[in-house]
């Protein structure tokens, strides 16, 4: 009863506290406030991620329309993928038709588009409208008819859309499809993106953490000279400690209310906003009820407990005297023990085995300790630090003395951005040397080509045209273009006998120069295109490719069916080259020819082929790249060339992680902003003195620089040593090894654009502070 008694009183105190009382409660609920809309933020992760992963998969077709042959009936669909891309942002989406009177609807669609129709999500009907969409406009000339709805996106800002089509048949490109809805589970993360996943969450979440204790303290003078006068009318020690914890408590009760109300008005808003091309639903960002529970209980409940921490430092005794007891210098030891016992928990759990499954907790403990260890190492090193310091000029002197008077203040002000720049060292050492398990090289050479793009819709005496279509674009300068069959050896063969087949590449001189060493080649000219160092290979090609004899074009295999052979004699004259890398980094063999030799038109069911170089300092020449492959064939895909490729769970990764640093980075600039603010309201009245008595204002800006430089200097040492030594252990645990032991440098940028950044916006308060009312006492 007495803990209640004595908690209610420091209530009433800080609810009733005039307006001294009032801003330092109102400073305390809106620091706690934004690390509680922060910890909501998170807690509604897995919930988001949950439902954008259940929309997709809702749309996905089935998985028997996938693996097997689907009969036609009055629910199928077929459909074609026109999937494309737009000033770097996908637009996904299917060209469809109603093979019976009820077909099945994607989720989000109320009818199904007619020819020429289209069912466009929000956004990208809104892109369509706009002066910004004229390009994509042209690739998809539809008359939008309808919206899909948020059942069928995966995102608020998704490009999507589906297309009526009344040509779309099963020999023109079509699938056939009898539903949605994939039930596939989806593939696990592996061991080392588990860890990162855990390092991810670890550092994120410390902060924020580290923030919430930090607000809880501000305004702490101002209370500890007012409990004293509670000491002055009898009590005990005990009394004011859980008096200044009920204090801290109704803060932080606000806190909570001030949370639910930046979680709530953000998430309202949260489906206008779009970083990275990534955005989410309101309805997404919705915690677990036990997650939100938690926070409600943890968050109190810590403001109190740090409360009583911080007053076991402070006597408070009558009338209005204050010692700290910290001016005994703080002890190092049982600092430096924690992050030690942090790295030596991560030490025992051991190396990560490639397919073994990972334990998060001990990892995440460690991690933790680790963390947290350095921001307690700070306010020792900090004290150590000015303590040694001395003359200089006056702004210098002026920030040093007040640090030497109070260092604790500061260094829970830069905290957070300790743990913060130590967390950001060990992810990048531990992305830099898993990166290459997760980039690849794909052979592929952009600087001959750019763009590659593949159709066996266009064939025939389209495919010709297809090809200087291409040629003819703006921005363009040089098409490898060619049109592809087989061509078998003439004869009956048994069943059980392989029929002697290779490829026939049709095209132009320049064409076959790029794909075969070809020293001379004109108009009508052939050639026999052996592999190279594959001895075996090239006899398979000579068997079908007989110099003098005649071959079967356009042979009926799998992917052509009904397709009528051409019979055609292979010149005997006809050079055997070897075959060489086309900029998509493949090598063709078999035979090649120009279109002198083999007409393209007598090839009704082969497949065209275009790899393209561009100029790419013609503006949006990529556009006009993908609106004349729409224009040719609405189903034809065009790829960019890239020399790496990016495993797509590991960037999904790193995706998360920017969006998440970057709410932290703003939850750290906020947290010193605050703190700074703070503590020049705390010397009101020091700096009018400071003015009156002739103190230059420019001096006690500089001062506010210093007082801010110091304290961040130390905790970026402290932050990059201790990262480099958890970014160390965590590569020793995935067995990997350190690549980059410098990758330390752009967070000590960061940390000196912050001093800037808070100096900058504290100056507008200074300023006012140093007027001659704050001499003014009631």
């Amino acid at each position: 009863m007495t803990w209640l008694r004595d908690l209610g009183l420091g209530i009433r105190f800080a609810a009733g506290g005039g307006r001294e009382g009032w801003a330092r409660t109102a400073l305390t609920a809106v620091g706690v406030g934004l690390g509680v809309a922060l910890l909501l933020t998170a807690a509604s992760v897995p919930h988001l991620l949950t439902e954008r992963s259940s929309r997709d998969r809702a749309r996905a077709e089935v998985a028997a329309s996938r693996d097997a042959v689907v009969p036609k009936s009055d629910t199928t669909v077929l459909r074609v993928n026109a999937a494309t891309e737009y000033r770097g942002i996908g637009v996904e989406g299917f060209l469809m038709r109603a093979e019976g009177a009820h077909p099945v609807l994607p989720p989000g669609v109320e009818a199904f588009p007619g020819p020429g129709e289209m069912a466009a999500s929000p956004a990208l009907r809104e892109l369509l409208a706009s002066p910004e969409g004229a390009l994509l406009k042209e690739r998809l000339p539809y008359r939008v008819t309808s919206t899909i709805a948020d059942p069928g996106l995966r995102s608020p800002h998704e490009l999507y859309f589906y297309v009526g089509s009344d040509s779309l048949t099963p020999a023109t490109g079509g699938h056939r499809l009898a539903g949605y809805g994939d039930d596939t589970p989806a593939e696990p993360l592996t061991p080392v993106l588990v860890v990162l996943v855990i390092l991810i969450c670890v550092v994120l979440l410390s902060p924020v953490a580290i923030f919430i204790a930090t607000a809880v303290r501000f305004g702490g003078d101002r209370r500890d000279r007012r409990l004293a006068a509670l000491r002055l009318v009898g009590t005990d020690i005990r009394t004011t400690r859980r008096i200044a914890a009920g204090e801290a408590l109704f803060g932080s009760l606000l806190g909570l209310l001030a949370g639910l109300a930046f979680f709530l008005v953000g998430r309202r808003f949260i489906g206008h906003i779009e970083l990275w091309n990534h955005s989410a639903f309101p309805s997404d960002l919705t915690p677990a009820l036990w997650q939100a529970a938690l926070i409600a209980v943890a968050v109190p409940l810590s403001a109190v407990l740090v409360t009583l921490v911080a007053m076991r430092s402070v006597a408070v005794e009558p009338l209005g005297v204050m010692r700290h007891t910290g001016s005994r210098r703080r002890r190092l030891w049982w600092r430096l023990l924690i992050p030690a016992l942090g790295l030596a928990v991560l030490g025992l759990t051991g190396k990560v085995e490639e397919d073994a499954r990972v334990d998060p907790y001990p990892i995440a403990a460690g991690a933790v300790l680790v963390l947290f260890g350095l921001a307690l190492l700070l306010p020792w090193l900090i004290e150590a630090g000015v303590s040694r310091l001395h003359g200089g000029a006056p702004a210098w002197q002026l920030a040093v003395r007040r640090l030497q008077l109070n260092s604790g203040a500061a260094s829970r002000a830069v905290s957070g951005i300790t743990v913060a720049v130590a967390g950001a060292v060990a992810l990048q050492m531990l992305f830099a040397a898993v990166g290459d398990e997760f980039e690849s090289m794909t052979g592929q050479d952009p600087s001959r080509a750019q763009f590659h793009t593949f159709s066996e819709k266009v064939t025939g005496d389209a495919a010709a045209r297809t090809i200087e279509e291409f040629r003819a674009t703006k921005g363009v300068e040089r098409v490898i273009g060619t049109v592809e069959t087989y061509a078998t050896k003439p004869g009956t063969y048994k069943e059980d006998e392989v029929t002697p087949t290779t490829s026939l590449t049709i095209g132009d001189c320049a064409t076959l120069k790029e794909l075969a060493e070809i020293s001379s080649c004109e108009e009508g000219d052939s050639f026999v295109v052996h592999p190279r160092g594959d001895k075996e290979m090239s006899a398979w090609v000579d068997e079908t490719a007989r110099k003098g004899e005649q071959i079967e074009l356009n042979a009926s295999l799998d992917w052509s069916p009904g397709a009528k052979p051409v019979l055609w004699t292979l010149p005997e004259d006809t050079p055997t080259v070897t075959t060489s890398r086309d900029p998509i980094g493949e090598e063709h063999w078999g035979i090649m020819a120009t279109v002198g030799a083999i007409d393209p038109r007598t090839l009704p069911s082969a497949q065209t082929i275009a790899q393209i170089k561009v100029d790419e300092g013609v503006e949006d020449v990529a556009e006009y790249v993908r609106n004349t492959a729409a224009r040719i064939d609405p189903g034809m895909r065009v790829a960019t060339l890239a020399s790496t490729e990016r495993d797509r769970q590991y960037a999904s990764v790193q995706t998360g992680l920017r969006l998440g640093a970057a709410a932290t980075l703003l939850l750290i600039a906020s947290s010193m902003l605050i703190s700074q603010l703070e503590q020049l309201r705390e010397r009101k009245r020091l700096l009018s003195v400071l003015v009156a008595f002739g103190t230059r204002r420019v001096t006690l800006g500089w001062s506010v620089l210093w007082q801010t430089a110091v304290p961040v200097t130390a905790g970026l040492l402290v932050a990059i040593a201790g990262g480099l030594g958890l970014g160390a252990v965590m590569t020793w645990m995935l067995d990997k090894t350190v690549t980059q032991w410098w990758l330390f440098l752009p967070m000590a940028g960061a940390g000196g654009a912050l001093i800037v950044l808070v100096t900058l916006l504290s100056l507008p308060l200074l300023w006012r502070l140093m007027r001659p009312d704050g001499l003014r006492t009631e």
